[in-house]
């Protein structure tokens, strides 16, 4: 149920990272080695499985809206995750310049 601001000590800005500022430009990370970069843990860092599946709320959403900016690459064998990293210049093919 909704509740008012007034019942809240403080309210603050609901700011996210962009990609530039989170992840470096060489490398690959997982959907949640990037939910923890997100909450400003190390993406070594163990959490346990609740915790984990609250950052991957808040991981998920924020790639999809980014996807611009990103690039994919496939797992590296069958049952492990897939790798997000930052799009720079020469990664992919802009839309429109692949041969068809």
């Amino acid at each position: 149920m909704p509740r008012p601001k007034a019942e809240f000590e403080a309210l603050y800005p609901c700011d996210f990272y962009e990609p530039d500022e989170l992840l470096e430009p060489d490398a690959m990370y997982t959907v949640v080695e990037i939910a923890k970069l997100l909450q400003g843990l190390d993406p070594d860092d163990e959490v346990d499985e609740g915790t984990e599946q609250v950052l991957l709320d808040w991981a998920i959403p924020w790639i999809v809206y980014r996807s611009e900016r990103l690039v994919i690459a496939e797992p590296p064998s069958e049952g492990e995750p897939g790798y997000y990293g930052l799009r720079t210049e020469g990664d992919v093919p802009e839309r429109g310049d692949a041969e068809a």
